[in-house]
């Protein structure tokens, strides 16, 4: 604790800048055992006032609810889906040459002139496709979501429209992601990546001051049928009101009435035989 203390005081009197090294929890990034690690700045008021901040945080687990709110525009930093290595039509959209071309149509049919005797950087050519880092900015808060095991955050799906009790998740969950069981943001638009891809969220640096971006958004209605080919139905519930029992819930039943049948079958038998042995002892005493 001593060296700790002494360590802050140093900070103080020699450090110009404090950052913080945050870590994902493993229960929180998709399964992956390995933390993802990153530093994050403290900015603002003195160098005793930054210590003290960043010291009150140590060891403790930050929650979205803590850094964003509802309605809030925030930029999503994150290495979009890869594609590997592609061709100029795949890549860059270029049209295909006629059916009849020699040694190939998939190709760009000229590359640039004699002169300059260099290949400009405008003609699309081919290469990576995908896996860059990208910033896409301006992403509209629509919900800040909370954990799958309180009571808000069981029915986080129903609105003042829609007053199913649901929670967000669709039925048989996110398709190759699972369920989300713990806080959570929705944003308006989409997120570059594949799923279960690690992205930064931060604060918007440039603020928008529209008359769209000032409204309150009300939530009317979430989807919550299957992704896994048409949905029908938004809950388990409404899906067996309208299908009704399944063939193993049925043989199920027959199972148990067949077995409480048997039992009760026994007792009467049990019961029938004390009672012709109670007719024989009173039959021999006689």
């Amino acid at each position: 604790k001593k060296e700790r203390e002494q360590a802050f005081k140093d900070m103080v009197t020699y450090g110009s800048k404090i950052r913080l090294l945050a870590a994902v929890l493993p229960k929180h990034n998709g399964g992956q055992k390995k933390a993802v690690l990153m530093e994050i700045q403290v900015n603002g008021g003195s160098m005793q006032d930054k210590v003290d901040y960043a010291s009150k945080l140590l060891e403790q687990e930050i929650s979205v609810h803590d850094v964003f709110k509802k309605d809030q525009y925030i930029d999503v930093v994150s290495i979009n889906k890869g594609h590997g290595f592609k061709g100029v039509i795949s890549r860059w959209g270029v049209t295909k040459l006629p059916r009849k071309t020699h040694k190939g149509l998939r190709k760009v049919a000229c590359i640039g002139s004699w002169h300059p005797a260099r290949v400009s950087y405008t003609v699309a050519r081919a290469g990576q496709k995908g896996y860059h880092h990208r910033t896409q900015t301006n992403n509209k808060v629509y919900m800040v979501g909370k954990d799958a095991t309180t009571e808000q955050g069981k029915f986080s799906g129903k609105t003042e429209f829609d007053l199913t009790e649901k929670s967000v998740n669709p039925m048989g969950g996110f398709p190759g992601y699972g369920w989300i069981k713990h806080d959570f943001l929705m944003l308006k638009g989409a997120i570059q990546g594949p799923r279960k891809r690690c992205i930064t969220l931060r604060k918007s640096l440039i603020p928008v001051t529209t008359r769209v971006a000032r409204e309150k958004v009300k939530l009317k209605f979430i989807d919550t049928s299957s992704k896994q080919g048409t949905g029908k139905f938004q809950t388990v519930a409404e899906k067996r009101a309208f299908m009704g029992p399944l063939k193993k819930e049925l043989e199920k039943k027959r199972e148990e009435d067949l077995k409480r049948l048997a039992e009760e079958r026994k007792k009467q038998e049990a019961a029938e035989k004390l009672a012709a042995e109670k007719k024989a002892e009173e039959k021999a005493e006689e």
